[in-house]
């Protein structure tokens, strides 16, 4: 009945099979014929079932994500939902793939699920600062009670259809031919008669509400949510679901939707989700890609060992050499570790660890990686080791294979030069863990081959990293901005800040940690050695050093750590030192508050951001947003700097670095040309790259 939805009868079954690729999303294109459709096969006495069925790879994955904030085009959701329940002959939602959110609540309108064995089902709106909004909220707990449901809906992660099953939210897991099997079931029930009774009328399941055991799951959920409005707004309406009648459940969950969507932290989760859809995205699409069958990871350490393990996670087998046997067998056993620790929590099976372990090839010898496709160094932070490592692998790498320095600063353009093969060679500068961190950014050198960098962009993908390419400059986008974040942390200290102070003002605003607390989790010595070889000082954090205060692992850093522990706990020696430095510098203290620190390192990090983008170093203003909220713990509800910077206020950004620039001279607050320029635009575009 139209290019997006089917009709087609099996005896006395009709099937409804939705076809809006990719992934079936209920646009309006779909919804229109959809309700048509069933009002049709509803009045239609030759009609004992129906089965709600989709073509492609997946059941219906959400609503038309693009339609959020306009004008709602009738039938919506909800219509389609409400009409599915007023007909009295078995319906039957027949999924396969994914069955996510709006896809999910399509499915709760109708009397019984079936799923295939690798089905999964889940509610992820969350995920975009919303909440269900077409029902889940009040049918769900319906079916698997209020304490799952409440768990599926704030963390918004789909469970398999086996769990499904078990939980009540499936009728009947298959394998094989999901719609044939789907008919039969619809056929079979339908023999059985009636009557069906809807998911909006089963309460049994809520009947056995604790709602104290309840509230209290609420309650550390929203702890977890670390100030995020949606996954309070979910927890509320699932209650709603427990306490309410129906019909007013699914009015409170509306006006719960109708407010998050028009909030800020849901316009920035947006941002960010149509932000790693836009990276993702290969700018060369005729270009014909490298295979990589194999990848080689030069060094077993916490960072080479976290790589390899990343490749092997995304089923890459993997080549790990390091300089002698023994170091080789060290990293080995550590990878082994991580994997068992896994095992441990019931996040892997002892089989996908043993598959895990399998992938991995150790050697000591260069020649050893001569069969791989991608070769990624993880050594020392040393242009002269990595160029040294470098000469080795262009003796022995094959032709084409791809090669990858995993560099936070250091110049890729001249580690190529060293080489005879410079289209070849780029960055990949992956997060600590490497395997559990989601970033990568990817570093396009002067002669970085446009093949080589769709290559890697798409092996991204497949290892699960949220990929940013980006070009050469000391830091890249993340750690550059970062030290411009970083730049007054000093001069605060000294004026009158304390560490405790300046942490608590960054965790007020949403970071996880503060930045002497996450130094001193890192490590100081790092940064220490790094300013060491730039010719750089930091006169605190270099005390600290010279003293042997490295941080948690040696129990004091800015922080105490007392007997092992992770907490920190404010130190009076720090303190006392802070005042002896200031006062040697003739500079007395005053009190700081949260409103001038944040002014004088949020603001001068975005700056940079405006600056790099006018060099060209990212393509897009969102590319940093991804940078900052998946490697550096910027709030995801305010949706990266960049996209912070509108909500903000690009004026009153400028007006405060115009200010402390006259205060201290320091070019980090002088305000960007494309800064001044997206103050009266209320753009980023403008910048090189557009």
């Amino acid at each position: 009945m139209s290019d997006f939805l089917k009709i087609s009868r099996d005896g006395d079954v009709a099937i409804v099979t939705i076809d809006n690729p990719p992934v079936n999303a209920l646009s309006f294109h779909v919804r229109e014929p959809l309700m048509q459709a069933l009002v049709s096969l509803r009045d239609d006495p030759s009609v004992a079932a129906i089965v709600i069925a989709c073509a492609g790879r997946t059941f219906v994955a959400g609503a038309d994500i693009t339609e959020f904030g306009k004008p709602v085009q009738q039938p919506d959701l909800r219509a389609l939902i409400a009409t599915l329940e007023t007909i009295a002959k078995p319906t039957v939602a027949a999924i396969h793939g994914t069955a996510l959110g709006g896809g999910l609540e399509l499915a709760l309108g109708c009397h019984f699920r079936v799923a295939d064995v690798g089905a999964k089902l889940g509610l992820p709106e969350v995920k975009l600062g919303l909440l269900p909004g077409g029902g889940g909220t009040v049918r769900l707990p319906r079916l698997v009670g209020a304490v799952k449901a409440l768990r599926m809906i704030v963390s918004g992660t789909p469970i398999g259809a086996d769990e499904a099953y078990a939980a009540g939210l499936v009728d009947a897991v298959f394998h094989g031919d999901l719609t044939a099997h789907a008919v039969n079931f619809a056929r079979e029930i339908a023999r059985k008669g009636g009557p069906f009774t809807p998911v909006r009328d089963r309460d049994d399941e809520l009947k056995e509400t604790d709602l104290a055991a309840f509230d209290a799951e609420a309650a550390l959920l929203a702890k977890k949510a670390r100030g995020l409005e949606a996954p309070v707004a979910c927890a509320q309406a699932v209650r709603n679901a427990v306490t309410l009648p129906f019909d007013e459940a699914l009015a409170a969950e509306r006006a719960l939707f109708v407010t998050l969507v028009a909030s800020d932290q849901s316009r920035a989760q947006r941002h960010l989700f149509f932000a790693e859809r836009e990276a993702a995205k290969s700018s060369a699409k005729d270009i014909v890609k490298r295979r990589i069958a194999r990848v080689g990871v030069i060094g077993a350490g916490t960072m080479g060992g976290g790589i390899a393990m990343a490749f092997a996670n995304g089923g890459y087998p993997v080549t790990l050499l390091e300089t002698s046997h023994e170091a080789l067998q060290r990293g080995l056993g550590t990878i082994e570790k991580n994997y068992a620790v896994s095992v441990t929590r019931g996040s892997l099976t002892e089989d996908a660890k043993r598959d895990r372990l399998a992938q991995f090839k150790g050697s000591t010898d260069y020649a050893d990686l001569a069969d791989c496709d991608l070769i990624v160094e993880a050594v020392f932070e040393d242009m002269a080791v990595k160029k040294e490592v470098f000469g080795k692998l262009d003796a022995v790498a094959k032709p084409g294979a791809i090669l990858a320095t995993n560099t936070s600063y250091l110049d890729i353009n001249e580690v190529a030069a060293s080489m005879s093969r410079p289209q070849d060679v780029l960055g990949l500068h992956f997060f600590s863990p490497a395997n559990v961190m989601k970033l990568l950014e990817i570093v396009r050198a002067d002669k970085t081959a446009p093949d080589a960098l769709a290559t890697v962009v798409d092996m991204a993908r497949r290892i699960g990293k949220v990929a940013v390419v980006v070009g050469v400059c000391h830091g890249f986008v993340g750690n550059r901005m970062l030290a411009a974040r970083g730049s007054e942390s000093e001069a605060l200290l000294l004026e009158g800040a304390t560490p405790s102070q300046i942490d608590q003002a960054f965790t007020d605003f949403g970071w996880p940690m503060g930045p002497f607390q996450m130094g001193d989790l890192a490590g100081l010595d790092i940064g220490w050695r790094n300013r060491k070889a730039r010719g750089l000082t930091a006169v605190i954090a270099d005390t600290l050093c010279e003293q042997g205060r490295f941080g948690q692992k040696t129990g004091r850093g800015f922080y105490l750590y007392e007997a092992g522990a992770r907490t920190p706990v404010a130190d009076p020696e720090v303190e006392a030192l802070i005042r002896a430095k200031a006062a040697e510098k003739g500079i007395a203290a005053r009190a700081i508050g949260a409103e001038e620190i944040i002014e004088r390192t949020v603001y001068p990090m975005i700056n940079e951001g405006a600056k790099i983008l006018e060099e060209g170093i990212a393509a897009r203003a969102s590319d940093i947003d991804l940078v900052w909220v998946n490697g550096y713990g910027f709030p995801i509800g305010k949706g990266g700097p960049m996209f912070w910077a509108g909500l903000e206020g690009a004026a009153k950004i400028i007006e405060r670095l115009e200010y402390w620039h006259q205060r201290t001279a320091k070019d980090v607050f002088k305000p960007a040309p494309l800064l001044r320029r997206m103050a009266e635009t209320g753009s980023w575009e403008g910048s090189a790259s557009n």
